[in-house]
């Protein structure tokens, strides 16, 4: 089959951010060509690297050539999973932009089904995917819980499931976004705050077969959680959401 990336401007940007993932980058690159390929639209996938040490970054853009449609984005340092978010999403061209973890737990699979959504009859400016059967240890799931109740009660968003990196958005919304430490956990807050629409769809989730996680974890993630929580919050009150014409 022909690579629908190959001549023409993406449709689809898929981001994610890395950190120190030589184990499996090679294997989530591919398995994502695979997935999007399926879609018949062109597409790019955008990796932004967050400082990584492993040699994961010079792997990266050694597999350049073998994938066409990988991009990769060097932050200077290790900023944060924020940032390496913003960063890509900076960067991505397409008019729709995916975000993904690049440890193999989400399913790129998912994107399809999550396109479709966008692309019906109610046209979300946002498709955030609820892992429907996570895979991970009791702690992460216990402290997920914990932070997911108080932020609902904080925010008053309903979404269950914001540390589900798998979400679908419309890209030119998604850019008005003004990212800070954390705030990738409210990306669907933040985007009701532009005027934007958020649905929620099950998606799958598999254990992690390589590698530990980067970025955290256990009760230390949950307080930080919260209290960015209660920034979010104070955001929410403040914010400056209107139209204008020239009369």
């Amino acid at each position: 089959m022909p690579d629908p990336s190959a001549a023409k401007p993406p449709y689809l940007s898929l981001v994610a951010p890395v950190y120190n993932e030589r184990e499996c980058i090679e294997e989530f690159i591919a398995e994502a060509e695979r997935e999007l390929k399926k879609l018949g639209k062109p597409f790019e996938i955008v990796c932004a690297d967050d400082g990584s040490t492993d040699g994961c970054r010079e792997l990266m853009i050694e597999l350049k050539k073998k994938y066409p449609c990988l991009r990769v984005v060097g932050l200077e340092g290790n900023h944060g999973q924020s940032a390496a978010f913003a960063a890509g999403i900076q960067a991505a061209h397409g008019e729709v932009i995916a975000l993904i973890d690049a440890d193999l737990q989400n399913d790129p699979a998912d994107i399809a089904k999550m396109l479709a959504l966008y692309e019906g009859p109610d046209k979300p400016t946002c498709v955030a995917g609820r892992r429907a059967n996570r895979q991970d240890n009791w702690l992460r799931k216990i402290s997920s819980k914990i932070a997911n109740a108080v932020r609902i009660w904080i925010t008053k968003d309903p979404i269950r499931d914001t540390g589900c990196s798998l979400k679908l958005f419309k890209a030119e919304v998604l850019k008005r976004v003004k990212l800070y430490n954390g705030m990738h956990r409210f990306f669907t807050t933040l985007i009701r705050m532009e005027g934007g629409t958020v649905v929620e769809v099950d998606v799958n989730h598999r254990p992690r077969t390589m590698g530990k996680p980067k970025y955290g974890q256990g009760l230390g993630r949950t307080f930080r959680a919260l209290r960015d929580a209660r920034a979010v919050r104070w955001m929410q009150t403040r914010y400056l959401l209107y139209r204008s014409k020239e009369l």
